[in-house]
């Protein structure tokens, strides 16, 4: 299905949909969403791609119109899109993406972000925001910053798709290794034994 959105292009959702599957590979109990009106909520925007335009669960800001995500993955990831689905009347304006830089606050967000952009209105979920993929490679953690308007009381959003690849981090074994300072018989009987016969 086609759907004509505000940037002025006609996008094809089906093509879409099948790209936009990193929901699966957010570690969503760990998910941190700053600023929530209600906890928990933030987690909830990261939807099957069928279900992106269910208004039921969403997450809204508190007291000023910006929220801040700290989304882990369950593995590396090089993150290649973005779409955002807001309110039509509480739609974020701007998103800042930072990678690798877990448990961020407010008071990190003027460092300088890996990517910003200017967020138009999209009621469908059609409109992609194309991630730098040089930049955002080996992806463990995505922080995303967004602010609306300082006009705007709260800001509301329905919908957070992520594209791109996941592969799965790999992980280092321990060995244990056990050192003889002087090597006991009793340890090696079946070398004892064949010293003693060549002896002989």
């Amino acid at each position: 299905m086609e759907h004509h959105c505000n940037c002025g292009s006609t996008h094809d959702t089906t093509e879409l949909g099948v790209n936009y599957n990193l929901y699966e590979k957010i570690d969503k109990d760990r998910v941190q969403c700053l600023n929530e009106d209600e906890e928990g909520s933030g987690a909830k925007v990261f939807k099957t791609w069928e279900n992106r335009l269910d208004k039921s669960e969403y997450v809204q800001s508190d007291i000023d119109p910006e929220l801040l995500f700290n989304i882990p993955f369950t593995g590396d990831v090089k993150l290649k899109g973005l779409i955002i689905i807001g309110d039509e009347d509480y739609s974020p304006k701007t998103v800042k993406l930072y990678k690798n830089r877990p448990h961020m606050v407010f008071d990190d967000v003027n460092t300088s972000p890996e990517q910003e952009f200017e967020l138009i209105t999209d009621l469908y979920g059609v409109h992609e925001y194309p991630v730098r993929t040089v930049k955002f490679s080996s992806v463990q953690h995505l922080s995303l910053h967004f602010v609306g308007d300082q006009s705007m009381e709260q800001i509301k959003i329905y919908y957070i798709g992520l594209k791109g690849e996941w592969t799965p981090t790999h992980k280092h074994g321990v060995t244990i290794c056990t050192y003889e300072a002087r090597p006991l018989i009793s340890d090696h009987p079946s070398d004892f034994n064949e010293i003693s016969r060549v002896i002989k």
